[in-house]
């Protein structure tokens, strides 16, 4: 018997894939507790439709998510802390002061910026922000005295 997996089933496929099976296990496991549906020609159909939408949505998510990261990339941003006399920052600076600055500057980054260094002191860093699984952008930011 033939069925479309509706979930991932260890030992037996991912979601969304077909796979053959036999009679009992199917009937009396898989498709009650809805893991997976039979593969008639009109589920088969239903299926590839799904997929080709599926994937022109994330085609369009990830060149969206291309697009910012080229806008992104030419940002320079100036971050202002309390510091001490030595140049240390009270507390430091993390995601959420550089995604406050982002904000200012237009960009609606959420919290999804990595900073590559510790901002414990007034200085220049980095700060990656992933946009998609696949798209990275980097962004230099210089934490400034109060």
């Amino acid at each position: 018997m033939e069925i479309i997996l509706k979930e991932d089933v260890i030992n037996l496929g991912y979601k969304n894939d077909i796979v053959k099976v036999k009679d009992g296990y199917g009937r009396n496991y898989l498709i009650p507790q809805g893991k997976a549906v039979i593969a008639s020609e009109s589920a088969k159909k239903v299926l590839a439709e799904n997929e080709r939408q599926r994937a022109h949505k994330l085609a369009k998510i990830k060149a969206d998510a291309e697009a910012l990261a080229a806008k992104l990339n030419g940002v320079s941003l100036s971050i202002s802390a309390k510091v001490n006399e030595d140049g240390t920052v009270f507390g430091g600076v993390g995601a959420a002061q550089v995604a406050e600055a982002l904000s200012a500057k237009g960009f609606d980054i959420d919290r999804k910026i990595i900073l590559t260094d510790t901002v414990k002191a007034a200085g220049s860093y980095k700060a990656v922000i992933n946009l998609h699984k696949e798209v990275k952008a980097e962004v230099a930011f210089e934490v400034v005295a109060e």
